[in-house]
């Protein structure tokens, strides 16, 4: 009886130590869980916008969902960016489960570009003091004349002439298509005469499609549309005070803490309906770029793909004509990897990259069959056009103290070539029976007319206009077949 009582005393108390611990690991699972939600994630957004950036941005708001976090706050300074990342971003914000605060900040910053349309996207749209947004124009058609080869500008329609009335039809057509519009104006509003809307056919396009994407979001969270549109036709701008005094942005805020408590209560919209914030005393986690990032943002830097992916052509060139040294071809073939990556996510253009592969060939046939310079400065000047052109976007630039560095490089190489192949020729041949002009020779026997002398530890016949003795040093003048034509070399008998 005892044992079996023992057995059951035991079995009760492992059940509840069982019970105590899922009951201890379910209450810290709660409070980790609690404070997760009563956390909200900064992230920090410098510089402009690319790959690395959307690649860090879309990664942190998986991470605030991951951790049910309140919020994300995005403290921006931005100068603009790519199109293509712009808008992977607004993407994720505008499917995020948690709501997006972008803070422009510290003082002194902007959302100039690319940021002006991440800050019209955000749920909450918030500034600091002594900061600016604005110059929301697309930059490939932004200033003058449009881009080379976007077309010719369009001529206005031929009305014909002014005491020609329109046909009955037309004029019936053209008031009801008026009616239709004044029925749509509060649905669509009308572009007034002064409004910029591009130069060309493709300007327009790129244009009305950024005042459409803009607007659409301005709709989408109750801002100012009307100014946004401003903001890309004339590329206009604003101070944060003079934002908030039109709708522009939400919260004019001092720092982190000021944003938290001014936007607690707030209604904002998101992907599933609305929501209320409740931010107040909510606990701020950072959310750093990682080494991830800063990789991606060496990378895709224009200066450095362009460097690894000269250094990845000479490498394979180096390899290729020396092979089995290993070394140029793997670090080559690393090198033009990376760079091959970075062209992938920039806006490259492809007739600049050509132009750069033909100049660099032309170099390397320079190297290999020298036409003294006419290669060489081909290709240097394909090299250094399209190196300029290479990138297709006015806020990426390729240095150009780094164009001319390597186009000095190249003339460098190219120099030396051509010196050592001039002077190759100017010397004298050092193979075949030209080698033996001007070599001494022994007289093997006394002789005149014909006998034989020891050239280079060999016996060869030789002709000699003037009477020579054994052991006598003569110059070899002249080669005839296998006879030596030579003369003493003091020149006397």
């Amino acid at each position: 009886m005892i044992p079996t009582r023992s057995r059951a005393k035991g079995r009760l108390l492992l059940w509840l130590s069982l019970t105590c611990l899922l009951l201890g690991a379910f209450a810290a699972w709660q409070s980790q869980a609690q404070s997760t939600r009563d956390t909200a994630l900064v992230m920090t957004l410098n510089g402009a916008i690319g790959p690395a950036t959307s690649d860090y941005f879309q990664r942190g708001l998986e991470l605030a969902a991951e951790r049910e976090a309140s919020l994300v706050v995005v403290e921006m300074d931005t100068p603009g960016g790519l199109d293509a990342a712009m808008r992977d971003m607004i993407s994720a914000m505008l499917a995020s489960e948690v709501p997006v605060a972008i803070y422009v900040s510290p003082g002194g910053a902007r959302a100039a570009s690319a940021g002006t349309y991440l800050l019209y996207a955000s749920h909450v749209a918030a500034m600091a003091p002594a900061t600016h947004l604005g110059s929301a124009t697309p930059v490939q058609i932004g200033g003058g004349g449009g881009l080379p080869g976007l077309g010719e500008p369009e001529e206005p329609p031929d009305e014909g002439p002014a005491d020609e009335g329109p046909p009955a039809e037309e004029t019936e057509s053209a008031t009801a298509q008026e009616d239709t519009q004044q029925e749509g104006a509060e649905e669509a509003p009308i572009l007034e005469p002064g409004k910029r809307r591009g130069e060309t056919a493709m300007e327009r396009k790129v244009l009305e499609d950024a005042v459409a994407y803009i607007r659409s979001l301005a709709e989408r969270h109750g801002r100012n549309a009307d100014w946004a549109e401003a903001a890309v036709r004339e590329a206009v701008n604003l101070t944060a005070r003079e934002a908030l005094a039109r709708d522009v942005i939400d919260v004019l805020a001092g720092d982190l803490d000021d944003l938290l408590a001014q936007i607690d209560g707030r209604e904002v919209v998101m992907a599933d309906g609305t929501l209320t914030l409740a931010t107040e005393g909510l606990t701020l986690e950072r959310f750093d770029p990682d080494w991830r990032t800063r990789l991606l943002e060496v990378i895709t830097d224009p200066n450095v793909a362009y460097f690894l992916m000269i250094i990845g052509f000479y490498g394979l060139i180096f390899e290729l004509s020396n092979p089995g040294s290993l070394v140029p071809g793997t670090i080559g073939i690393i090198c033009l990897l990376l760079a091959l990556f970075a062209f992938q996510v920039l806006p490259v253009n492809y007739a600049g990259l050509a132009l750069i592969l033909v100049g660099l060939g032309l170099i390397v046939g320079e190297a290999l069959m020298p036409s003294f310079g006419i290669l060489g400065i081909g290709g240097i000047v394909a090299f250094v056009i399209g190196s300029v052109m290479l990138m297709d976007a006015d806020t990426l630039n390729i240095s150009l103290p780094l164009i001319g560095g390597v186009a000095l490089v190249a003339a460098g190489l190219m120099l030396w070539v051509m010196t050592r192949f001039i002077g190759l020729r100017r010397r004298p041949a050092r193979t075949g029976q030209e080698e033996l002009l001007g070599n001494e020779a022994q007289v093997l026997e006394d002789f005149q007319g014909e006998g034989h002398v020891r050239l280079h530890g060999e016996r060869w016949n030789a002709r000699s206009r003037r009477p020579l003795s054994r052991g006598q040093v003569v110059r070899v003048v002249g080669i005839d077949g296998l006879t030596v034509e030579v003369e003493p070399e003091d020149g006397a008998s």
